[in-house]
């Protein structure tokens, strides 16, 4: 499953519990049935420790989606780490990749120690050098999310994982829940390749549907990671920028389709040639033409098929040249005419 992440040769979409489970086991294994029964065979989650994590003044601070502090927020939905390392088990019972995120040394190191095989980096995070450095000595396969980052900034994260040769995405991230379509900034995807040739370029999407990731598959993009919850209708934080079970079922049957459109080849396709024959145009005889008469643009003009000799634009290399033939009117003017 590593390997169909990292190496992705079609898309696919990484569904994250985030804090959606509100603290309770039993839905975070819902959460983890829903997606299991849409096919994924990754799921992601993520490892608070309120107190090692945040300082006291995070009990000031309020995020945009939620009227409690950061660090209420957090606290009341969070898990206990005995809790997690039972979410852990239970999702690769299923067979599942668990993949998580964290946001403290404490709880890296509680994922590497845990065995966690892919480590995910947020937004907040990804420029948080001694932290990187950290997740990177670990040596796993490690998506890292890019949102309220300058590429120059990136670069140094980046480098620490370039020179362990460790397995890295990097994923173009907008960090508002939600985030409104039209400032999803897609065009930085583009900036990303461009700056980081030899990384895939995913999406960490925020947006509320599914109309942001489907149009990122168009741009290159292979992994999308989204929130995901049972149920939409219920109140939480994240809940707003999440999909369910019906969205990840309609992503994963689409996204293949609209990615199997999306190639480049050299020239026409060999498959347009049926069409190449009739729609396109030749050159013609307006009028009867004789033996020894110069072509000009009044004997000559262009028609459907486009079986002819010579094709309508080079009909300017005739005019002047004599016809060896009598031509017929409405004929495809040929070789041996010339």
């Amino acid at each position: 499953m590593i390997n169909k992440i990292f190496f992705a040769k079609e898309p696919i979409l990484i569904p994250e519990i985030g804090i959606n489970h509100f603290s309770s086991l039993k839905s975070a294994k819902k959460i983890v049935d829903s997606a299991y029964r849409s096919g994924s065979k990754v799921i992601k989650a993520q490892i608070h420790i309120p107190e090692k994590e945040m300082s006291l003044e995070a009990k000031k601070i309020k995020p945009g989606n939620s009227k409690l502090s950061i660090y209420e927020v957090i606290q009341k939905n969070s898990f206990k780490l005995e809790q997690e390392i039972e979410l852990k088990q239970y999702i690769e019972k299923k067979k599942m990749l668990y993949i998580a995120s964290s946001f403290c040394q404490e709880a890296a190191i509680w994922l590497h120690e845990n065995n966690t095989k892919v480590f995910k980096i947020g937004s907040g995070e990804c420029n948080n050098l001694p932290f990187v450095k950290l997740i990177a000595s670990f040596n796993k396969p490690t998506i890292m999310s890019t949102g309220m980052h300058e590429i120059k900034s990136l670069k140094k994260s980046v480098n620490e994982f370039k020179k362990r040769k460790t397995p890295l995405i990097l994923l173009h991230c907008v960090n508002l829940y939600p985030t409104k379509l039209e400032l999803s900034n897609l065009g930085r995807i583009k900036e990303l390749q461009k700056s980081f040739p030899n990384i895939q370029i995913g999406l960490s999407d925020h947006t509320s549907g599914l109309e942001t990731a489907l149009a990122s598959i168009a741009m290159g993009v292979k992994v999308v990671e989204k929130h995901f919850v049972v149920n939409k209708k219920k109140d939480g934080p994240d809940v707003k920028a999440s999909i369910d079970e019906k969205e990840l079922n309609y992503f994963n049957h689409n996204s293949k389709k609209l990615f199997k459109s999306i190639f480049y080849p050299k020239k026409y396709l060999i498959e347009e040639q049926v069409t190449r024959r009739f729609a396109y145009h030749s050159v013609v005889a307006k009028e009867d033409i004789n033996k020894g008469e110069k072509f000009s643009l009044k004997n000559l003009c262009y028609k459907r098929p486009g079986t002819g000799a010579f094709h309508v634009n080079k009909i300017f290399n005739l005019i002047g040249k004599k016809s060896k033939k009598n031509i017929k009117a409405n004929t495809q003017i040929k070789k041996n005419h010339v």
